[in-house]
């Protein structure tokens, strides 16, 4: 049962918590707008809104990555604007523990978390996938913003694709450059476009380029390849513009490939363990402001909770990155950091409430 207290620490908490977010979303939607050749691009494939619809997206995927820091510094602000008014000071002294004061905040801030994890992402994931997906390796910044690279084998042929965008799972590629990694009279093929047609990339009209000779223009242009199109839209969808529910389906069918299956491990045992980080966040927010009584300076109280939720979000991603490429479990590589946001928060309102020393 909520009670008036649980309220005014609610609306508090997460009126500050909002706004926090909501001033994170805006500069990370400046961010996203300055890539103009992606926005560029979806305006003039779908319309100026649809560009505009895509910034907004894209922004909620990042926002969504950043909650454990913007979780953190609106919960700090929400306290401190409690210590300030004095309510803390009265709640603690009508013999309310820390501890009770947390448990409704903590509720709500879990159920919010899967709401969002479930929810939200979901949304923007579809969106963000339909306008403008993700490449892999991108996120990783493993290859260059824009830019698709598929390595192709075929009836002795060996040779890299390069397309700067991509529609039909794959099957079709945009502004593509082919280059040759082995003997070949066309070294190098420019084309707008190339279609995955029966075991053959199509080149409708293409530009051929060679060491020894003037550019010429081809047509019909057939080029061998083993994969099919079931293959390339698995090589080229990123975990980052799957669902929970793709994931787990995913993983539900078997994953053959140990970096894919790695990879969507970890992206779906993230989604789950959004929750516990959002909760490690909010008791640092508790343990390093508080739990501090009115004749201490906020101001290292508060940095020294932000500062370690710094911490705690690059962790997170180190983590993040190491159990996507399958260095360390994806379980322990998305929980491990929450554990210990979690334990290290409780281990200071211990020392702070408790009397520890």
């Amino acid at each position: 049962m909520i009670s008036r207290i649980d309220m005014v620490v609610l609306a508090r908490l997460s009126s500050r918590i909002a706004a926090t977010v909501f001033i994170f979303y805006g500069l990370i939607a400046l961010v996203e707008s300055l890539d103009t050749w992606r926005f560029t691009y979806v305006s003039e494939q779908r319309g100026l809104h649809m560009g505009i619809l895509m910034v907004a997206m894209s922004a909620v995927r990042w926002t969504i990555k950043t909650l454990p820091v913007t979780v953190l510094m609106g919960a700090i602000l929400g306290l401190v604007d409690l210590k300030m008014r004095h309510e803390l000071t009265v709640i603690k002294t009508a013999g309310i523990s820390i501890w009770r004061l947390l448990r409704a905040p903590v509720l709500v801030l879990i159920a919010a978390s899967f709401i969002i994890a479930l929810g939200a992402e979901t949304i923007s994931n579809q969106i963000n996938r339909d306008l403008a997906p993700t490449p892999p390796g991108q996120t990783a910044q493993l290859t260059p913003a824009g830019e698709i690279w598929l390595e192709q084998r075929g009836e002795d042929a060996h040779y890299v694709l390069m397309a700067r965008s991509m529609a039909d799972g794959g099957s079709t590629l945009a502004d593509v450059k082919l280059f040759h990694l082995g003997p070949s009279d066309i070294p190098r093929l420019e084309a707008p476009e190339a279609m995955l047609e029966a075991g053959y990339w199509t080149f409708p009209i293409a530009t051929a380029r060679t060491p020894d000779g003037p550019a010429r223009s081809v047509f019909g242009v057939r080029v061998p390849t083993t994969s099919t199109a079931a293959e390339i839209s698995l090589k080229l969808a990123s975990t980052e513009d799957q669902t929970f529910f793709e994931l787990a389906r995913l993983l539900q069918r078997g994953v053959s490939d140990p970096s894919v299956r790695a990879a969507t491990a970890m992206r779906l045992i993230k989604l789950l363990a959004l929750p516990l980080v959002l909760t490690g966040s909010l008791l640092i927010a508790f343990a390093f402001t508080a739990g501090y009584n009115r004749r201490t300076q906020f101001g290292p109280a508060v940095l020294y909770g932000i500062v370690l939720g710094f911490v705690v979000f690059v962790i997170t991603e180190m983590a993040d990155r190491a159990g996507s490429t399958g260095v360390l479990d994806p379980i322990f590589a998305a929980v491990g950091p929450a554990v210990v946001a979690i334990v290290i928060g409780i281990t200071v309102l211990l020392r702070k409430e408790d009397g520890w020393t």
